[in-house]
Formats: C-alpha cells, sequence, structure tokens
C-alpha cells in the first residue's frame, strides 16, 4: 500500500456509487410502486422480488470467478454502464404502451445479473486500494453511504413518483451510473499481479473450485460464512415482518410504521459513522458474536413487549439497526485481509449467493409461522435463535481466535 492518496480515490470511488445506489433505489421503489397501483397483486410483488434476487443469488459464484478473470476497473464500468442500459429499455417500451408488468419484472432480474457483477467487484477491489489496518473503518464508511443512499433514494422516490414519468426516473439512473462509471475511470486502481501458478489456463468449474478451496482453507471465515447464512435465515424476515408489528401487534398507525423503520435505519447509519471513525471491537473473535447478541436480544425483548410498548420497540428498532454494521462491516473486513486478492471475487460472489439464498427461505419460515402464532411470538423465538447463533460463534475455536493470524 505505498499509495498514500489511497483516502482520495477510495472516497472518490464511493461517492460515485452513492448516487449510483441513491438513483438506483429512487427507480427501484418507483417500480415497485408501479406495480403495486397498477395490479394491487400480492403475487406480482413477490415476482418482483424474486426477480430482483434470484439472479445475483444463482449467478454469484460464477460471476465472482469471472471477476476473478478479468480486469476489475472494467467489470465494475461495464457493470453500472450494462444496469443503465437495461433500465433505458423502460424507456423504449413505454414510449409505445403502458408497460406489460412482465417487461418490468424482466428488467428488475436483468438488472439483478449486473449487480451479481458489480458487488463482489467493488468488494474485491477495496484491499487493493486500501492499507490492511483500514479495512473494518472503511466498511462502515461504506456501509453508511449505502444506507444514506437508500433512505434517501426511498424518501425522494415518495416525492418524485407521484410528479415524474417512470421514464424520467430511469434517466436520474442513467445519470447516476454515468457518474459512478466516471468515478471509477478517474481512479487508480492498483493493477492485481497473479501468481504464476494461477495464470495456467483452467477451466471455470476449476477456478470456482479454486475459490472454494481458497475459502475453506480459512477456517475461521469458512465458519463464519454459514453462521451468516444461519443468521440471515433468522435476521432477513424482521425487516419485513415490522409494519405487522407496528399496525397489527401495536395496533399502531401507517406514521409509526414509518417511525419504526426510520428507527432502524437512523440505528444502521449511526452505526455504520461510529464503524468508520473508531473501527470497531478490536478483538473480532469475541465483537462479531456480541454484536450478534445484541441484535437478538434486541428483536427478543420486542417479542415480549406489551401492545403498549411501540416507544419501546421504537429504540429497540434503533439498536437492531446499529448491530448490523458491526457484524457487517467486520466479516467483510475480516475476508479481504484473509483471502488472497486474486481469489475474492468468487469468494464474495459466493458469500452473496449464500445471502441470498437465505432470505427467501427465511421469509418461507417466517410467514407461515408468523400467521399461525403471532409476529410478537416469531420475534422472540428468531431473538432466542440469534442469541444461539452467537453463543455458537463462541464454542467455535477457529472464529475466536479469528484475529490471532491475519494475513
Amino acid at each position: 500500500m505505498a499509495n498514500k492518496k489511497w483516502k482520495k480515490e477510495f472516497y472518490t470511488l464511493w461517492s460515485g456509487q452513492a448516487f449510483s445506489v441513491l438513483s438506483s433505489s429512487i427507480l427501484q421503489i418507483a417500480l415497485i410502486w408501479h406495480l403495486t397501483a397498477t395490479t394491487q397483486s400480492a403475487f406480482v410483488l413477490s415476482m418482483a422480488s424474486l426477480a430482483g434476487f434470484l439472479p445475483n443469488a444463482v449467478l454469484g459464484m460464477v460471476a465472482g470467478t469471472l471477476v476473478d478473470r478479468m480486469n476489475r476497473k472494467t467489470v465494475m464500468v461495464v457493470a453500472d454502464l450494462f444496469i443503465a442500459a437495461v433500465s433505458l429499455m423502460l424507456v423504449v417500451v413505454s414510449w409505445n404502451s403502458e408497460l406489460p408488468i412482465w417487461f418490468v419484472i424482466a428488467v428488475l432480474a436483468i438488472r439483478s445479473v449486473g449487480t451479481a457483477f458489480h458487488s463482489p467487484t467493488i468488494s474485491a477491489v477495496t484491499p487493493l486500494m486500501v492499507p490492511t489496518e483500514e479495512l473494518t473503518k472503511c466498511a462502515g464508511y461504506t456501509q453508511s453511504l449505502q444506507t444514506i443512499g437508500y433512505m434517501v433514494g426511498t424518501a425522494f422516490a415518495g416525492i418524485l413518483y407521484p410528479i415524474l414519468s417512470i421514464s424520467n426516473m430511469v434517466f436520474l439512473d442513467v445519470a447516476g451510473a454515468l457518474i459512478a462509471s466516471g468515478t471509477v475511470m478517474a481512479i487508480k486502481i492498483p493493477h492485481l499481479e497473479k501468481p504464476a501458478a494461477t495464470k495456467v489456463k483452467t477451466s471455470l468449474w476449476q477456478e470456482m473450485k479454486y475459490g472454494y478451496v481458497a475459502l475453506r482453507q480459512e477456517k475461521g471465515i469458512f465458519a463464519l460464512v454459514w453462521i451468516a447464512s444461519a443468521f440471515m435465515i433468522l435476521y432477513s424476515p424482521i425487516n419485513a415482518l415490522f409494519p405487522l408489528m407496528s399496525l397489527d401487534y401495536f395496533r399502531g398507525t401507517t406514521l409509526q410504521a414509518s417511525l419504526a423503520e426510520i428507527a432502524f435505519s437512523i440505528g444502521m447509519l449511526g452505526g455504520g459513522v461510529i464503524l468508520g471513525i473508531l473501527g470497531g471491537i478490536k478483538n473480532r473473535g469475541i465483537g462479531i458474536p456480541f454484536l450478534i447478541a445484541l441484535m437478538g436480544a434486541s428483536i427478543s425483548i420486542s417479542g415480549l413487549l406489551s401492545e403498549n410498548g411501540f416507544w419501546v420497540f421504537t429504540f429497540l428498532c434503533i439498536t437492531m439497526g446499529l448491530s448490523v454494521p458491526f457484524y457487517n462491516g467486520p466479516v467483510t473486513a475480516l475476508m479481504q485481509e484473509k483471502i488472497l486478492p486474486e481469489y475474492l471475487g468468487r469468494v464474495f460472489g459466493l458469500y452473496g449467493s449464500i445471502a441470498s439464498f437465505a432470505m427467501p427461505i427465511g421469509l418461507l419460515i417466517s410467514s407461515s409461522f408468523a400467521d399461525s402464532v403471532g409476529v410478537n411470538k416469531w420475534f422472540f423465538l428468531s431473538g432466542v435463535l440469534i442469541i444461539g447463533i452467537a453463543a455458537l460463534c463462541l464454542i467455535i475455536p477457529s472464529i475466536r481466535a479469528i484475529d490471532k493470524e491475519v494475513k
């Protein structure tokens, strides 16, 4: 890391990404609202959600392997521009007729293909630019920028959707992609010189296997990946169930339901900022389980509240959000530190796939459980199980000692 200008390069990169996240959030929310207003169909919304994550989940490892084969700077630019170009198809189709529902869903799916390439690339590029000791802090800043982008994007979508057409929102998305691509092209990303052994021509399947082997050799990281999948199965439905807790269990208003969502986002933003400034708990083998347990305790206590406990629930939502960056950031940084750079694309691709597949599994389990016994009881049970996952982290020796031998 001889480049003393790494901060300028990193913040330039992520300022562009912030514009991209903002504009993409505006369009994504607008498309969901368009489907809602047009169809009033829960099935269509489910299909749209499936289209948004399934390609990323299925292609994650393959896309990550291809990322490791190619110039990562080029991949980021092409992926951003590809997503924008796909969005422009909405404008072309809407010129002649109303947007068909199937076409909107198809666009969401194809955009997800671009994301499958973009997400592991930027995670793999970061350790080439940032000193190892700063990776956790940078993960905090990254989390903050993404949270701000999603929060502001959702708010802007609410303001702009009644005023602007979908076509105009597409042009915002294209502008965000162009800004993001411009910042990537403007910075210098260190060239990844691959070892001679990796230059031997191999098949895509062999390279995927090598990536898995590289992950498997890091026992602590390998264990954390599967811990993360179990955590995501329990955690991912919580946001989806916030409205049910607010409206049905606490008998609140739509304003109160929005406040719970905002409180969670504020917690995430605050956690990201604190992580960026302080760098998190130094002993990550202890810190990660502690933050998982904090999340679990907040969720579990929420399930024990009386029907008059909405404001306590709102405070607990802040605590839940606060713990997210302190879990995600250190896990990401550890992977960037311990996995050789030439394997990072496929490792982050695999990690993204596992997380994406865990989400629908969790939603399927939670929806059936919450409907039959009550959403508050699901909060309590899932919180207890998340605390159990934290305890499991402490039991696994390779996780406890994960900071002992950082490469």
